[in-house]
């Protein structure tokens, strides 16, 4: 019983005698070809970014901005626009209710008067 490691380019054959590794002969076997079932998965929308950049070598202090500012810049444009949303309608709902008090209250000066401003609004759009 030898308890001393065999050294590495020595090797024992099925018959039991010992030869070095790099004296063998490559036996030639037919290899099937291998089937790899690939399973593509979409990256979601917001770290798409996130893997190209670390991709192209950008440091992780990017990465990591990218990965807190990008949903933050997309909530603040939200709100921003959210808030012009409300004007706008805001704005339509108090010039309709101009042009009906000025219709009913004032006679027929306010009848030309309501009429010029229904005019200028369609000219706007």
């Amino acid at each position: 019983m030898n308890h001393l490691p065999e050294p590495a380019p020595v090797v024992r054959l099925p018959d039991g005698t010992y030869t070095y590794a790099d004296h063998l002969p490559v036996p030639v076997q037919p290899v099937a070809p291998q089937v790899v079932h690939q399973h593509i998965h979409q990256a979601p929308p917001d770290r798409t970014v996130q893997r190209i950049a670390l991709g192209s070598g950008i440091g992780a202090g990017t990465v990591a901005a990218g990965v807190y500012f990008g949903p933050l810049l997309v909530g603040a444009l939200t709100a921003i626009a959210a808030n012009l949303a409300l004007l706008a309608f805001l704005a339509a709902v108090l010039a309709w209710g101009v042009v009906t008090v000025v219709k009913s209250i004032g006679g027929p000066d306010g009848k030309a008067a309501a009429e010029t401003l229904s005019r200028s609004r369609k000219r706007r759009r």
